[in-house]
């Protein structure tokens, strides 16, 4: 079981009785513009990519999609790992508009890279966001990610101004 604590978070696995509050994250203004495919318009379209993801725990192939709950049990987020092509893995998550600008996603992705990392056998993993995106561009930063590349790319199957990021040995400031 994937389990991680910081001093207000709590980053573990999935559970169906999640759904609801799953769908209700996903409808900020900002996911529907930085992540439009992780919009869930209803509570079954949550509830049945939830069952998806807990069918990923236990693997290695993902997505590894964890969600991030506070120490008083709102669930307020999610941080992921997903594959790309040969061998590389991109580094996700969100939090939901009410608990942003709290330093919650930075104290998240910051948790999570180590064990995820190790769990995955991987020593760098992307990062990648629309260059527009100042907020997740200061997440990385701050989660000791090094800016490889800013310049059109594909980002959500269109052609956009975009930002790579990489953390790890190969690249960023190193793991911890």
């Amino acid at each position: 079981m994937f389990f991680v604590e910081t001093g207000r978070l709590t980053i573990t696995e999935f559970t169906p009785d999640m759904a609801q509050v799953v769908h209700e994250n996903s409808l900020d203004d900002d996911n529907r513009r930085f992540v439009p495919d992780e919009v869930f318009e209803t509570v079954e379209d949550a509830s049945e990519t939830i069952e998806f993801l807990m069918s990923q725990y236990g693997g290695r192939e993902g997505p590894l999609v964890y969600p991030v709950i506070l120490k008083s049990g709102e669930n307020i987020g999610y941080v992921q790992a997903v594959p790309l092509e040969e061998g590389e893995w991109e580094v996700g998550y969100h939090i939901a508009r009410p608990y942003t600008r709290q330093g919650y996603a930075t104290e998240a992705l910051k948790a999570f890279l180590p064990p995820v990392m190790e769990t995955l056998g991987i020593g760098t993993i992307k990062g990648v966001c629309l260059a527009d995106n100042i907020a997740s561009r200061k997440v990385m930063e701050k989660s000791g990610f090094a800016l490889e590349f800013e310049g059109i790319g594909n980002y959500q199957g269109a052609e956009r101004r975009i930002c790579v990021y990489r953390y790890g040995a190969d690249g960023g400031s190193g793991l911890g």
